[in-house]
């Protein structure tokens, strides 16, 4: 359901598009209802009532030649308090192809731009921001771009021929900082573009059509990346410009919300179903190996050496976890690579794997039960649990790497 225009807003002669609501995911575009655009070009605002006139103008003034009447310019506007939004909606009978989105319900850049796609009717989808910083005229590289091919065309300050005009050391320190995160936290994801931290790009309606998007903060790109559909990324250089007109929006509460934001993609990217399987045939090898140690280490059983004794009861606990990880946890990659070289060859890396954990369990071991004088139970589960994540992690990125690629 819309939010409902007031009575001034229904007294123009256009009316305000209504926010589209509920989950934030872009649906396919219907012929029979309206024939597609070829470019929507959204420009998500807040108290940008100096600027938004002269960024319209550009626009129009850029695209009406090459587009025709087959782009709009949709204006999202979150109830600026200078009344941005009433003065982009006086603009719609110079403007033809310019609507206006006012939302009074939701606040934040990417949702803004999420509404926008939704309302839009392009079959590419542009964001850019009102306050001029990212210049008009690279709509059109970015375009030639997706026309070669790309389903997502970047605008990069980082490329050959980008950069930032009046950065200060300390703002250009913070952004590069905050992009190495991205890197450490995101390597699959922030590693594919020079400059993730953009909000000035182009997509492919197609490359994110039926996905939710989740988004937290200003930086939409991220999102789209993690969750797009995006098997070629093309970028365009361009020369970030400080803005002439109202002030940054840059503040600490943006660098957190971005912070957060990676955790949340890393968290949602972990398998987190299929570690639940991994822990529990885990839990079936600690059983083995605290069985066997028990056997033949303590003094009242066996009494072998603590060592000789772990590397035994390690090893059988590895062949029980691989059976179970290999017909349970990781069985539906497994299916792929059936017959015998093909166990054997996972069975092998899964036992180089397990065995340098052995190592480093074995090391943990000795030292909290020979240095800090522990319990040999308690300094044993400490070490199984230090190396649960290392075997999983490894195990998932090489044993069963080849089946899953396959898949």
């Amino acid at each position: 359901m819309a939010d409902n225009p007031t009575a001034h807003e229904a007294a123009l002669p256009v009316p305000p598009l209504p926010v589209p609501q509920g989950a934030l995911t872009v649906t396919p575009l219907d012929p029979k209802v309206e024939p597609p655009l070829l470019l929507s070009v959204i420009v998500p605002t807040f108290n940008e009532a100096l600027n938004v006139d002269r960024l319209v103008t550009q626009l129009a003034q850029l695209l009406d030649e090459p587009f025709g009447h087959r782009y709009e310019i949709i204006v999202v506007d979150d109830n600026s308090p200078d009344r941005t939004w009433e003065l982009a909606q006086k603009l719609v009978g110079e403007r033809p192809r310019l609507r206006v989105m006012r939302r009074e319900q939701e606040r934040g850049l990417s949702t803004a731009v999420i509404r926008g796609w939704q309302a839009a009717r392009g079959e590419v989808l542009c964001v850019i921001d009102a306050d001029l910083q990212h210049p008009p005229d690279v709509v059109l590289a970015l375009y030639r771009v997706i026309e070669r091919g790309a389903h997502i065309a970047v605008a990069s300050r980082h490329l050959e021929g980008g950069g930032v005009s009046d950065w200060s050391v300390v703002r250009r320190i913070v952004s590069r900082t905050a992009q190495l995160i991205g890197l450490l936290m995101l390597p699959g994801v922030v590693g594919r573009v020079t400059d993730p931290m953009s909000g000035y790009f182009m997509i492919r309606r197609s490359a994110i059509e039926g996905v939710e998007l989740n988004p937290l903060g200003y930086k939409i790109l991220i999102e789209v990346l993690a969750r797009g559909k995006l098997p070629w990324v093309g970028e365009v250089p361009y020369v970030f410009i400080e803005r002439a007109h109202g002030g940054s929006k840059a503040t600490a509460r943006i660098y957190l919300d971005y912070l957060r934001h990676l955790l949340r993609l890393r968290l949602s990217s972990l398998p987190v179903n299929r570690f639940i399987r991994f822990a529990v045939v885990g839990l079936s090898g600690v059983i083995v190996d605290m069985g066997l140690l028990f056997l033949l280490s303590d003094p009242t059983m066996l009494a072998w050496g603590l060592t000789r004794s772990k590397l035994i009861a390690s090893e059988i606990a590895i062949l029980n976890n691989f059976m179970w990880n290999d017909t349970w946890t990781f069985r539906d990659l497994s299916s792929h690579q059936r017959g015998l070289k093909a166990r054997l060859r996972r069975l092998g890396k899964f036992q180089l794997i397990c065995l340098a954990g052995v190592a480093i369990n074995a090391t943990l071991l000795n030292l909290q039960f020979n240095v800090l004088g522990m319990n040999r139970y308690l300094a044993n589960a400490v070490a199984i649990a230090a190396v649960t994540g290392w075997n999983f992690w490894l195990n998932l990125k090489l044993s069963w790497r080849i089946a899953e690629t396959r898949a």
